[in-house]
């Protein structure tokens, strides 16, 4: 039987060249994007690809095939949410790493009340999850507003809520000049090809502050457990129920100056701003 899912799946295989690749961005696995394929080519009655090459191929027929996926997708995706829009079906759902758990627990949470919804999450990067969801990949994402809040224009953006940044420290630090600390403390600096790590950089440079530099990471989870440990300290966006504040063996000075903030929102294709499930996670996450 031919399904909406095995259409997309078409799509990310035919984008990206690879099964592998195309598994990684449906949250799919390998096995799984290949028996799609099967069944996509047994529905239609077509053979989509052309399975004598090395790499994966399309036919002529499975180029012609996805030009018209492509367009009946696009028109998909243009329907409005109706007012009886019930939370049933499949959907996957993105989110940077740093907010997937409180995701998954929003997720679950809603799965409770709404056992015919099918909910698959996967984490990237923002501007990966940017781009996957442009494409039809992921259906909406949870990720960090860039400093520009620039965002292609089929997309749309929900704001969720915003976080502190505050210089992050072992209880055994002692003092609250920030400036002092990072001058005298080696500093665990986060990924700054990221727009979290995007927001930290402006704001030292901004402040004037010149870190002792030590390691650069792409966890703040990691950061955060080398904290505790002491061996060193960090700028970092206070998350949200990561109860940082009653943690014994961390301390949260205030950095100079006016607030830094993150921004974390919801980015999902326009036609889907006004959709129920839509509203429901985002007004979840805000709690």
């Amino acid at each position: 039987m031919l399904t909406l899912r095995m259409l997309r799946t078409l799509l990310a295989v035919a984008r990206s060249g690879s099964f592998a690749t195309a598994a990684e961005k449906t949250a799919l696995t390998q096995a799984a994007v290949s028996l799609q394929m099967r069944g996509l080519e047994d529905a239609l009655g077509r053979q989509i690809f052309d399975r004598r090459a090395r790499q994966v191929a399309l036919t002529r027929e499975g180029r012609e095939i996805c030009a018209k996926v492509e367009h009946i997708l696009a028109l998909i995706d243009e329907l409005p949410a109706s007012a009886g829009d019930t939370m049933r079906g499949s959907i996957i759902i993105g989110a940077v790493v740093s907010v997937i758990g409180a995701l998954s627990l929003a997720v679950a949470h809603l799965k409770t009340g709404h056992p015919e919804l099918e909910v698959r999450l996967t984490s990237a990067r923002s501007n990966e999850l940017a781009r996957m969801v442009e494409d039809g990949d992921v259906d909406l994402a949870v990720v960090v507003g860039s400093a520009d809040g620039s965002l292609h224009e089929s997309l749309a953006w929900t704001p969720l809520y915003e976080e502190p940044l505050m210089l992050v420290t072992s209880r055994a630090t002692p003092g609250d000049d920030a400036r002092r600390i990072l001058r005298e403390r080696g500093f665990l600096r986060f990924d700054r090809r990221v727009p979290t790590g995007v927001v930290i950089d402006q704001a030292l440079a901004e402040l004037g502050i010149d870190p002792l530099e030590y390691l650069e990471l792409n966890s703040i989870e990691t950061i955060v457990s080398l904290v505790r440990n002491d061996v060193g300290v960090s700028v970092l966006p206070v998350l949200q129920g990561g109860k940082w504040q009653s943690d014994p063996n961390l301390r949260l000075v205030s950095l100079p100056g006016r607030p830094f903030i993150r921004s974390v929102g919801m980015i999902h294709r326009k036609a889907h701003k006004q959709s129920l499930l839509t509203q429901t996670i985002a007004d979840m996450m805000r709690r």
